[in-house]
């Protein structure tokens, strides 16, 4: 009997191996294909657009990556999947990267769906696809539970916050605003999309309702309004003491500028993708000073207390003229190629499922803090850039600076009352 199990497994381990070589011998080429998939036109996209090509470059430039007996370069393929705009419906975005996928050779997806409405509904289609797909954009924690679930999802890992982990850091920078300062009446503003849905719905019972704040208002905000005078008058007339945006749309630059302009006195403290680059102080002519947000990844902001951020943010300002300016995609999508490449040499192959094991073993120092995947293939985030990725909140100072604010172990100083 032990002779006949042993027969068995090492048939099992030829037939193993058979397979990845007809893999190899049916997929021989020379260079390994990045395909680049998400809604290129916005500020997110286009900047992890030239992330992942900063990393190709630096990759290619040390003699690209290990794979078996050879060292093949890296490419760039991008599709605009529009998926960010609310005037495309999700069945277009859909189709269009089913028909990239089906015409071209790619062999990962990088960056992803803008929207986590088009991440859900795309999961079955990159599941037939079967190819790693590594996001950084889209935010649900839903694509995690199906991950769990069933193993058809295995190809999906996300490198960017999810909307879990964004909650938590708002929920440290709310205890330390009421303990410090005695703020506790919130009137909260957030784009009617589902991460932003996601993360209200989880501070409400999370923290909002067990520390005992006076939500004062919770308004849905549709996509690509940009009038909230009426609901910034309505906060002042209740009393708010802290306006909590959460907004990724070009539009809530609008809000930033009714903000100051109605010298409404409470503060503001959340997230506004316009607000968090260093453009900002120069769009908002300097009228943004004392409002806080969180910056999704760290390495889109730099950090002199860890050196990996410090280096990303100047690689990336030397190589395209301009300092990233998107606080949500740039740093993971940079690391993300970065992670994939390690992968690649650890499995010596590009077969999906091979590579899916390998990702699975994620552990690197990037950008952002130390990547590795929990098992909904999220990376972790916590507090200390040695252990975990991080995400970090800043304040504007009065002379145009960004302060990192929290977490403690890269904190540049206190938050302070404008």
């Amino acid at each position: 009997m032990r002779k006949i199990l042993e027969i068995a497994f090492l048939l099992t381990l030829f037939v193993v191996w058979g397979c990845t070589c007809l893999f190899e011998t049916a997929h021989a080429r020379d260079e390994i294909v990045l395909g680049v998939a998400t809604s290129l036109t916005t500020l997110e996209g286009g900047e992890c657009l030239k992330a992942v090509q900063l990393a190709v470059e630096q990759i290619n430039g040390a003699g690209g990556v290990r794979m078996g007996m050879r060292r093949l370069p890296l490419r760039v393929e991008a599709v605009d999947l529009r998926d960010a705009s609310p005037s495309t419906p999700l069945s277009s975005a859909l189709e269009r990267l089913d028909r990239f996928l089906t015409d071209r050779t790619v062999d990962a997806v990088l960056v992803g769906f803008f929207r986590s409405e088009a991440l859900l509904a795309g999961m079955e289609m990159i599941a037939r696809h079967r190819i790693p797909f590594l996001g950084t954009i889209a935010m649900s924690p839903a694509s995690e539970a199906k991950i769990i679930r069933s193993s058809r999802f295995r190809y999906f890992f996300r490198l960017g916050l999810n909307s879990k982990y964004l909650v938590e850091y708002l929920i440290q920078t709310m205890k330390f605003l009421k303990e410090r300062f005695g703020i506790s009446k919130v009137h909260i503003l957030s784009q009617d999309v589902a991460w932003a849905r996601t993360t209200v719905s989880l501070l409400m019972k999370l923290y909002f309702e067990r520390a005992h704040w006076e939500v004062l208002g919770l308004d849905n905000i549709p996509m690509g309004v940009a009038d909230f005078t009426e609901n910034l008058a309505r906060a002042r007339a209740k009393g708010a003491e802290l306006i909590l945006p959460i907004f990724d749309m070009p539009e809530s630059e609008a809000l930033v500028r009714q903000w100051k302009q109605s010298e409404n006195p409470a503060l503001l403290c959340g997230f506004i993708s316009p607000m968090v680059g260093p453009g900002a102080w120069r769009g908002f002519q300097g009228r943004i000073a004392g409002a806080l947000s969180v910056v999704f990844e760290l390495g889109n902001v730099p950090s002199a207390a860890y050196a990996p951020a410090m280096r990303f943010y100047r690689a990336y300002e030397e190589r395209f003229g301009r300092a990233v300016e998107a606080g949500h995609g740039p740093a993971p999508a940079y690391d993300s190629v970065f992670v994939l490449a390690e992968a690649v040499e650890r499995a010596g192959t590009l077969e999906p499922d091979a590579l899916v094991a390998a990702l699975e073993r994620t552990d690197r120092q990037g950008a952002m803090g130390r990547i590795r995947f929990h098992r909904g293939h999220q990376t972790v985030f916590g507090e200390d850039p040695r252990e975990e990725a991080l995400a970090c909140v800043i304040q504007w100072t009065q002379d145009g600076e960004r302060r990192v604010v929290y977490p403690p172990s890269i904190s540049e100083g206190e938050i302070q009352l404008p």
